[in-house]
């Protein structure tokens, strides 16, 4: 198995969850990882540790890391933002981060793998679940 980089840039105005969304989709993902992340944030939804509902946050905001697994079936990233002043928060990234001047992405793709998310019991949300990749008749 040999792991597939996939590098992107994200312009002014594109929403970084959706675009990462919309790029899993297009490239048909089954199963990848976020290796490094960087760029800008005009605007920031976060929603931090036992929260129910993301912070919508006005930047700028510098995008420090970004970290997550990613498919066609969902992905749950999680990345760290500092304001002007330095100050850094982090969470859960929702839909509402919008690029500043550009996100800089690197994307894993790893082949013989499948992520999807399915109901857990024990937890009640969307958890990862890793399987073998389908294999396609030859």
């Amino acid at each position: 198995m040999s792991v597939q980089i996939h590098a992107l840039r994200l312009h002014p105005g594109q929403d970084l969850r959706r675009a990462l969304g919309t790029y899993a989709q297009e490239e048909a993902l089954e199963a990848a990882v976020i290796v490094s992340a960087i760029g800008s944030l005009e605007t920031a939804a976060l929603r931090f540790a036992g929260q129910s509902e993301a912070q919508v946050l006005q930047g700028p905001f510098e995008l420090l890391s970004l970290a997550g697994t990613l498919s066609t079936h969902g992905l749950h990233l999680h990345g760290a933002i500092a304001n002007g002043a330095g100050s850094v928060c982090g969470g859960h990234i929702a839909a509402g981060c919008v690029i500043y001047t550009t996100a800089e992405v690197a994307i894993a793709a790893l082949p013989g793998y499948s992520f999807r998310r399915e109901i857990d019991p024990q937890t009640g949300y969307r958890e990862l679940c890793i399987n073998p990749a389908r294999q396609e008749s030859q």
